[in-house]
């Protein structure tokens, strides 16, 4: 809980999510206006180029903040808290994207005063931190179709919302190409023929698909998935189950709780451990 002693920062995405979102200056105008309403001393500041929220985060941090607020999608919010991991100050957030999967899993009201208000006034919840290849992650990380599809949507230059994220899906289920992977684990060992590879520490990716529905932000492990490749009819069948909650029951799909994972294939490897557009 902050009070009125407590230095916060704003660090505001201005071109993150849907124009619902709002726009540049309404945000400035909601941050000051619920900040100097509650008597605390704040800065905010904007975004202008890839990774200037994790060195404005950074730079909070050494300005003596206590409390910085990331105003953005998934990918801000991932930049904010790799400069506050493991440090004394709390991390805020204002669901300001398109998928919005960290927030919609701690769920952070969408309405932006109410997440303000709801990040200077609660306490603070410790949650766990992935890491994949030196990048820290807080959300879910993937190696194969869905970091492809994550990079086919940063060539959407024009485009937000959900609809990228279909016409990437649909156009890479048609032509991807499955790998074999060779995954070594606190939990054991396998080779598997598979899709893709996701490590999660929240349940979902946003937009309420829940690629993980048995993870858990604060329990020190990650739920380690793996998509076996069904054929496309297969493949197909089994999307609607990431919005209902049981993806992990379905058939060729399969989760094991892990600490400490290994991924492996007989060729070059693309990961995600973010959301391209922020």
């Amino acid at each position: 809980m902050t009070d009125k002693n407590d230095f916060c920062v704003v660090i505001i995405n201005p071109t993150s999510g849907p124009a619902r979102r709002g726009s540049r200056d309404g945000r400035v105008s909601v941050a000051t206006r619920i900040l100097e309403g509650a008597g605390i001393p704040h800065r905010i500041q904007l975004t202008e180029r890839r990774n200037h929220a994790y060195d404005l985060a950074a730079a909070a941090v050494e300005a003596g903040a206590t409390l910085v607020i990331a105003w953005g999608g998934d990918g801000t919010i991932n930049e904010v808290g790799q400069a506050l991991a493991f440090s004394q100050v709390s991390l805020g957030l204002v669901p300001g994207g398109s998928g919005n999967g960290f927030a919609r899993e701690l769920k952070i009201p969408f309405d932006p005063a109410r997440a303000i208000q709801r990040a200077i006034a609660s306490s603070d919840r410790a949650v766990d931190v992935g890491e994949i290849a030196g990048r820290m992650f807080f959300n879910v990380a993937g190696i194969g179709l869905d970091a492809k599809v994550a990079a086919d949507v940063g060539t959407f230059r024009n485009q937000r919302g959900l609809r990228p994220y279909l016409s990437a899906s649909a156009r890479e289920m048609l032509g991807y190409l499955p790998v074999e992977y060779t995954i070594d684990t606190d939990a054991g060992s396998m080779c598997k023929h598979a899709l893709f590879v996701a490590l999660a520490n929240s349940a979902q990716y946003g937009y309420g698909a829940r690629i993980a529905p048995l993870a858990v932000l604060n329990d020190g492990l990650l739920d380690l998935v793996v998509v076996e490749d069904k054929s496309l009819v297969g493949n197909v069948l089994r999307l609607p189950s990431l919005f209902t909650g049981d993806v992990h029951k379905r058939f060729g799909v399969l989760t094991w709780k892990v600490r400490e994972a290994r991924v492996r294939a007989n060729q070059r490897m693309l990961f995600h451990a973010l959301r391209v557009r922020a």
